[in-house]
């Protein structure tokens, strides 16, 4: 059985620390919620029957010390229990090495191969944990199969992970183990993780260069007003010289001037915006029309209505293949998504199958699909829908490819359209006044000529 070590507190306010065994840890945190112990951290740190040696336990088992349990006994008393160098490296790593997204995509491609080659999930599992060299994961997965043996499914222990597995991986799980063609669902998620690490290695590429030229450039114009424009007029100053530097020049170098000398100012404001536009999104209305605002903002918005359109049709193609009537279909696949707009619009489309209505109206007066996609959708309800919706996948795919070449391409010109501005206001503020001096027409008119 997993080992794990807790930290809890009492309905007093007492921590509660201790290292017991059980057979996961969403087990182990119902057992100290039921009782009166609100968990702190729960942290797994070995490896139950597929590690090798053991560890000697310090307890009989969870039950035993909910029993002995005195939080105000046990309390004051320090953990006098030594670990021994092995059992100390194991619980460092164990906190520490993080789960990388290559680590989940290699853990689903290989669940994925031995589904496909009839392994039952318990058996799948076994196999997985006894070859992940990853010591976090591998205590994930160890709390993953106890639950499976258990009679949970995978997905019910996933959520308890929801900072280790994508939101939309764990439903696409849960999508494919309620609805019989978890195999498919794998196949799914690691096209899903391999798609968005592609498209995240692409943006940054795209990115990351332009970026740091930005901020070098800004850190030059910056730079320029604020300490070469100053030692000029110094110059000027002290030749005598009645010329003047550019009054833009001048400007702008005294905005800056202003903006050090009072930089609390426009700081509290920067703060009190994003604050308040933050506590504004967490409201309900927030929150929808910032949902909204994704499906719709420029350059990204099509992709990401895209993105989760094709999530919920691949979805629910499972679900009506696997004998699903359309209404319990939605209902399943809107799990994949998260986005309130989208989920408004799937209950919409429920409500009307309900009342005998279309369900794809829904999606066509949102006027945030293409012509295309409801078009396929009504044919679909005419001839075979699943048929139908499996040829939407491949459109969406299509799509989705296409959608990111146009971003790969505009995203460069806009960056370096902002780049030239920069370049212009470096030119204009900084270049000229040092050209000025370097050409010493100001000398001349110091001299009185």
């Amino acid at each position: 059985m997993p080992e794990y070590v807790y930290r809890a507190v009492d309905e007093n306010g007492i921590v509660v620390k201790n290292r017991v065994q059980d057979k996961s840890k969403q087990n182990l945190i119902k057992k100290l919620k039921l009782n009166g112990l609100m968990p702190i951290n729960v942290t797994q740190v070995s490896f139950g029957k597929y590690k090798k040696g053991g560890l000697k336990r310090n307890i009989t088992n969870i039950d035993e010390i909910m029993q002995l349990a005195n939080s105000a006994s046990i309390a004051p008393k320090k953990d006098t229990r030594k670990f021994s160098a092995i059992e100390k490296l194991n619980m460092s790593l164990t906190k520490t090495q993080k789960v990388t997204s290559r680590d989940i995509v290699i853990f689903t491609q290989n669940l994925y191969l031995l589904k496909k080659a009839g392994f039952n999930n318990v058996h799948a599992l076994g196999t997985i944990i006894q070859s992940t060299e990853n010591p976090t994961l591998k205590g994930i997965l160890e709390d993953i199969l106890a639950g499976v043996e258990s009679g949970d499914y995978m997905y019910t222990t996933m959520e308890y992970y929801s900072d280790i597995f994508p939101y939309i991986y764990i439903n696409l799980i849960k999508v494919g183990e309620l609805s019989g063609s978890l195999e498919e669902s794998l196949r799914q998620a690691v096209e899903y993780l391999d798609s968005s690490n592609d498209l995240t290695r692409k943006l940054k590429k795209i990115l990351i260069p332009n970026i740091a030229q930005f901020v070098v450039l800004l850190v030059i114009l910056f730079f320029g007003s604020m300490y070469v424009v100053p030692i000029i007029q110094d110059i000027f100053a002290e030749v005598g010289t009645t010329d003047q530097l550019p009054w833009y020049t001048i400007a702008f170098s005294n905005f800056l001037t202003k903006v050090q000398e009072y930089w609390f100012i426009p700081t509290v404001i920067i703060a009190a915006i994003i604050a308040g536009i933050v506590l504004y999104i967490r409201t309900p209305r927030g929150k929808y029309r910032w949902d909204y605002f994704k499906y719709t903002m420029p350059i990204f918005g099509q992709l990401i209505f895209a993105i989760d359109f094709s999530r919920l049709t691949k979805a629910m193609v499972l679900n009506l293949k696997n004998g699903m009537r359309i209404q319990e279909a939605l209902d399943v696949s809107k799990n994949v998504v998260k986005n309130l707009v989208m989920l408004s619009i799937i209950e919409t489309a429920i409500n009307n199958i309900i009342v005998g209505d279309s369900w794809v109206e829904p999606f066509e007066k949102s006027g945030l699909a293409e012509p295309m996609i409801t078009e396929m959708l009504k044919i679909g309800m005419q001839t075979d829908l699943p048929a139908m919706m499996e040829k939407l996948v491949e459109y969406m795919d299509m799509d989705i490819d296409q959608i990111i070449d146009r971003i790969v391409k505009i995203l460069p010109q806009i960056l370096y359209s902002i780049i030239g501005v920069v370049i212009i206001l470096i030119t204009i503020v900084v270049l000229v006044p040092c050209i000025e001096v370097y050409m010493g027409k100001f000398l001349f008119s110091a001299a009185g000529f």
